[in-house]
């Protein structure tokens, strides 16, 4: 079976950062990486930001825009510009390119996830390279995905990738910010997610006055792929030549080990694909039961409900400190939760006066995240 790759390059990348305008050596070299590891038989993602950044070099505009009806407007713009030099530069080496674009909603649904896993595992048969971006255009705050760096986290779980590559202005993950702090040591290698607060890593905001995102996105984003089984790489983004090196085995950019993949792709979509709306917090009893053996999560296992949720959302699990364990899909609304928490299951029905599931998350809806 033919690796698959998902490759993030940032605005930070893609930009020159005085004018905001399109670093063309860097796409050419990029994409002629891309090219070339397609002809030797990678399956290959890539997600480009950008969008936003090319439209105000295109509108002349000298910074960002906060408004959120001038924003969209503005990545109308620069979108079909983006695509279109890709297309170009990728057409020029005889690769075909597809684009995607989309909403934290198209992940939300079950059946509307499915559809875009097919549509993406049809392009990448067919040998071609989708390139992907947050439809900016379209997407509402509480369905946004916020940044590129967990929209291409969420994709590699989506395409059961093997690596993610996320591009970036730093060479790779340090203890503190090198560009304020000289005593900041480089990390190249994360075996466990845990390690990451055992190195007591300080997170700086975004680099660039382009991007949306910074180092504590890459950092989600690598957990979030780590945890859904893909090999994760944070790297500088100038030089793309070196994701071959990577490859054939070099140490360049911090390294994220895979963690223990979840059984099911519908596994995957609960731990990454849906929108929490409430937060469960569990006794140690049941933190044990759902870690440990697998166990549905029970009412008498939940000591607190945060907020407001209705039968069928997600939510988070956690323990008594607030960590998370679990995410999972639940079978009561908060308020039914907050009268029944503690309880025994037998005991529902008679303190809400109707038949009840007798589980608040059963097993089969409930994918463990640490």
């Amino acid at each position: 079976m033919p690796q698959t790759l998902v490759v993030k390059i940032g605005t930070s990348s893609l930009a020159q950062p005085e004018t905001g305008n399109l670093a063309l050596a860097t796409i050419a070299s990029l994409v002629e990486v891309l090219s070339r590891l397609r002809s030797q038989g990678y399956r290959i993602v890539l997600v480009s930001s950008g969008a936003v950044g090319v439209g105000c070099a295109r509108l002349g505009l000298t910074e960002r825009p906060k408004a959120i009806a001038l924003k969209q407007a503005v990545a109308a713009v620069g979108q079909g510009r983006l695509i279109r030099v890709y297309d170009d530069l990728f057409t020029a080496l005889q690769q075909p390119i597809a684009q995607v674009l989309l909403t934290r909603s198209d992940l939300v649904q079950r059946s509307s996830y499915l559809n875009v896993e097919r549509t993406f595992q049809e392009l990448l048969e067919l040998g071609v390279i989708p390139i992907v971006n947050e439809n900016d255009t379209v997407a509402v705050d509480e369905l946004k995905f916020g940044d590129n760096d967990t929209l291409s986290a969420l994709v590699a779980s989506l395409v059961s990738a093997d690596w993610l590559f996320l591009l970036t202005d730093v060479d790779r993950l340090y203890s503190a910010d090198p560009r304020r702090n000289p005593e900041a040591q480089p990390i190249t290698l994360i075996n466990r997610l845990e390690e990451l607060k055992e190195l007591q890593v300080q997170i700086g905001d975004r680099g660039s006055s382009w991007g949306t995102g910074g180092m504590a996105t890459k950092i989600t984003a690598a957990q979030i792929a780590a945890g859904a089984g893909v090999r994760t790489v944070i790297m500088q983004g100038k030089t793309p030549q070196n994701i071959e090196k990577v490859l054939q085995g070099d140490a360049i950019g911090t390294r994220f080990e895979p963690q223990p993949r979840p059984a099911s792709a519908r596994k995957r979509w609960i731990a990454h694909g849906l929108v929490p709306t409430g937060i469960l917090y569990l006794d140690d009893g049941a933190v044990r039961a759902i870690r440990n053996a697998g166990k549905s999560l029970l009412a008498a296992g939940v000591v607190g409900v945060e907020g407001e949720f209705e039968s069928r959302d997600a939510v988070i699990l956690c323990d008594r400190a607030g960590t998370e364990i679990a995410r999972g899909v639940v079978n009561f609304s908060s308020l039914e939760l907050a009268k029944i928490k503690g309880h025994q299951s037998e005991e529902s029905e008679s303190i809400l006066g109707y038949p009840c599931p007798e589980t608040v998350v059963h097993r089969d809806n409930l994918a463990l995240t640490a």
